[in-house]
C-alpha cells in the first residue's frame, strides 16, 4: 500500500481523477479528455501510476501541470461574482422562478418555463461542442436588463444564438417576423441581431446572429436571410464543423474576456 487514493470530482464540465494522500492533499489528477497524468510531485511518479493502473484506458501523457496561458492565468484572477462561466443554461430564467414561482395553478403555462425549456435545450446542444475546441457562457446580462441567451466561441468565430420554445409546432420565418406555430408573428430576427451587434461592441471582434429553434416540427425560411442562421436544436452540431477563423489563442482570449461580468457592464 503506497497511502493513496483515488477520489473522482468534475471541473468545468470534465470528469478528473484526483489522486490524494491519506490527509486529503493531491498529488497529481488524470485527465480522461486530454489522456494525461499531472504530477504535483515527480517523487511519486511510480506509486501515482500503480494507484491510477485500474483507471487508465490507454496509453497516457505523463508529466508536471502545463503552464498556464495568459487567458487561463486572467481568468484566475476573476472575482467568483465576475465569473460567469458557471452560469446555467437560462440562468437569470432559473433565478427568477426560485424567486417567483408564479401562482400553482393557472390556466396557461407559466412562459417564462417554457423559455427556460428552450434554452436549457439549446445549451446543453451547445455545450456538447466544447470538446471540439469550442466554449459557450450562457445567460450573459447586458445593461438595461437584457441578456444574451448563449454566447458561443471557436475555431469557426463568435455567435450569439437566441433561444426560441417552439415543440411539435411548424415555424415560418420571413425577415424579421418569426411566426411560432399558431403564436402571433413577431420580429424576433431584429432582436437576434441586436443581441449580435451589442456582443460585437463589448468583444470588439465580429460576432453572428443564430436563432435557434427547440423542438419545431417544421421550418420554413422564406427568402434567404442575410448574415444570419436560424438552426433547429439538432443541427447546433453543425457549427463544431465551421473552422479557419480562430486560432485557439484567439478562442481563448475571447473566451476570457465573455466570462467577465464587467466586460458587459
Amino acid at each position: 500500500m503506497n497511502g493513496l487514493r483515488v477520489v473522482p470530482a468534475w471541473r468545468h464540465g470534465q470528469e478528473r481523477l484526483y489522486v490524494c494522500l491519506t490527509d486529503g492533499r493531491n498529488v497529481a489528477w488524470y485527465d480522461r479528455d486530454t489522456a494525461r497524468v499531472n504530477l504535483l510531485s515527480e517523487d511519486r511518479r511510480e506509486d501515482v501510476l500503480d494507484t491510477l493502473a485500474p483507471f487508465l484506458t490507454g496509453p497516457v501523457t505523463v508529466g508536471p501541470p502545463p503552464v498556464p496561458t495568459p487567458a487561463e492565468l486572467a481568468r484566475l484572477t476573476l472575482h467568483p461574482d465576475d465569473d460567469l462561466a458557471p452560469n446555467r443554461p437560462g440562468e437569470a430564467l432559473v433565478v427568477a422562478l426560485d424567486r417567483d414561482p408564479g401562482p400553482a395553478h393557472r390556466l396557461r403555462p407559466d412562459p417564462r418555463r417554457r423559455a427556460l425549456a428552450a434554452e436549457q435545450t439549446v445549451g446543453d446542444a451547445l455545450d456538447r461542442l466544447e470538446g471540439a475546441g469550442w466554449h459557450t457562457v450562457h445567460s450573459v446580462p447586458l445593461p438595461g436588463g437584457d441578456r444574451i441567451h448563449h454566447l458561443v466561441i471557436g475555431p469557426g468565430g463568435v455567435f450569439s444564438v437566441r433561444a426560441v420554445y417552439a415543440r411539435k409546432q411548424r415555424v415560418l420565418v420571413t425577415d424579421p417576423m418569426v411566426t411560432v406555430g399558431r403564436r402571433e408573428s413577431r420580429p424576433l430576427l431584429r432582436q437576434v441581431r441586436a443581441d449580435a451587434g451589442r456582443a460585437s461592441y463589448a468583444l470588439t471582434a465580429e460576432v453572428r446572429p443564430v436563432l435557434a429553434l427547440a423542438g419545431p416540427a417544421g421550418l420554413d425560411v422564406l427568402p434567404p436571410l442575410r448574415e444570419l442562421r436560424v438552426l433547429q436544436d439538432t443541427e447546433l452540431s453543425s457549427l463544431a464543423r465551421l473552422g479557419g477563423v480562430l486560432k485557439p489563442a484567439d478562442v481563448e482570449a475571447l473566451h476570457a474576456m465573455a466570462r467577465d461580468r464587467h466586460t458587459w457592464l
